[in-house]
């Protein structure tokens, strides 16, 4: 740890262990930080930080440089716990890459004494047949995926999306009765390199680490929300290394994909087309998402960027395709990341006849997350106003969950999930 971090933590008042939380969002082009304070299960936004990755520290999602990467997210720790002039001393943070995989897996379980109690043993029984079976289908896919048969994954994290006893939706199921028991809990896992990575970073930065959480899952439960639980939604984030996908039905997380083609691409198409610096690319590409080129400069620009923006599309056609398993797609897709400022994203999504290729019922609309929309985050700093900053808001309101009292549920899938992940 540098001098400098060591000696702004000395100076910062002593806190509460449980308080003060920092929320870390590792991005391919930025590592962003924010410090919140938990009030009753409210987040207050007290410090934000952000520093630029190098080209060699990133690559489409996934750590590459761990000491580099180390380096860049002390930086933006530092810059929140200034503002903040609190200090936390527990992290969440997010997980991203094309090898994150994340599904709803449903078990379906009859009693054979319907009349009986069910018990916490019956139900451990139960949450445990799920996390196997789904460890088991992610290994299958990964191994197809990759081509290495015995790649080694671990678990990130799993979270209950439902729960039924007879066709009634409860919360806690101890102590009822019943004959049919169905449990719908989302799991997500990652190759063993990727997760290690993120957990030496948080040993190297000396910090307790509250929950690595897979992002598209963090964005999708933090944003629309209703008491009714009807919501439904695709989630969009398009950061600098990958584009994260995250299918949301009926209130639940149905499943998440991601690929790696994001913001970064579009950068190097330009820097390779103008023959420029990836700096001065990149700059340029801001300037144009902030309609701040001259007509003749941005009209350039758009048309190199559009034939990458039908291949970005390709890809989330592709992904769609597999989230939906022949049901029905929900018409609302919604926006966020550093990357869906570019024009050419959202004008893709919004001109394609999405009818022709996929099971949606009519083309769906297409809007920006907001920062207010972010559930149980309020921000005092005034610095969170675009679309890149949904995502660390949403790590920051699943750190608020891992930060206070759990259902009983969620609880016992928490025992499980420690157990997988030894």
């Amino acid at each position: 740890m540098s001098s400098i971090f060591q000696k702004i933590k000395q100076t910062f008042i002593p806190t509460a262990a449980s308080e003060y939380c920092l929320a870390l969002d590792v991005g391919t082009e930025l590592v962003k930080a924010l410090l919140f304070k938990n009030e009753a299960g409210q987040g207050r936004i007290l410090g934000v930080g952000r520093f630029r990755q190098r080209l060699q520290d990133m690559q489409s999602g996934t750590v590459t440089d761990i000491q580099g990467v180390v380096e860049n997210c002390q930086e933006a720790i530092e810059q929140a716990m200034e503002q903040a002039g609190v200090e936390a001393d527990q992290v969440i943070i997010g997980i991203a890459g094309e090898l994150v995989k994340g599904a709803t897996t449903i078990v379906e379980y009859e009693r054979p004494k319907a009349d009986e109690k069910l018990s916490m043993k019956e139900l451990e029984d139960i949450v445990q047949k799920v996390q196997w079976k789904a460890s088991e289908d992610v290994r299958r896919i990964l191994a197809q995926e990759t081509g290495y048969q015995e790649i080694e994954v671990k678990l990130v994290n799993a979270a209950v999306v439902d729960v039924q006893i007879d066709g009634y939706k409860i919360n806690n199921p101890i102590g009822f009765q019943g004959r049919k028991v169905s449990i719908g809990i989302y799991n997500s896992f990652a190759p063993l390199v990727h997760l290690g990575a993120l957990q030496t970073i948080a040993e190297e930065l000396d910090l307790d680490l509250l929950g690595i959480a897979t992002e598209p899952y963090a964005v999708a439960v933090s944003v629309g929300n209703d008491e009714a639980g009807e919501f439904s939604a695709i989630f969009i984030d398009v950061g600098g290394g990958t584009s994260d996908v995250a299918l949301v039905r009926n209130g639940g997380v149905a499943g998440t994909k991601m690929f790696a083609l994001g913001g970064r691409a579009f950068t190097k198409r330009i820097a390779s087309h103008l023959n420029i610096g990836f700096d001065k690319a990149e700059q340029m590409k801001l300037d144009y998402s902030n309609q701040q080129l001259d007509s003749a400069t941005a009209q350039l620009i758009r048309n190199i960027l559009e034939p990458d923006a039908q291949v970005w599309l390709s890809g989330i056609e592709l992904i769609l395709d597999e989230l939906a398993q022949s049901e029905h797609l929900p018409p609302r897709i919604l926006l966020c990341g550093g990357g869906s400022a570019l024009p050419e994203i959202k004008h893709a999504l919004e001109t394609y006849n999405w009818q022709k290729t996929l099971p949606f019922a009519r083309d769906p609309q297409v809007n920006f997350i907001k920062p207010a929309d972010v559930l149980n985050m309020k921000d005092e700093t005034g610095l969170m106003i675009s679309p890149q900053d949904i995502t660390p808001m949403a790590l920051g309101n699943l750190a608020l969950d891992l930060m206070g009292e759990e259902r009983i549920v969620d609880s016992l899938l928490r025992k499980v999930a420690r157990v997988m992940q030894q």
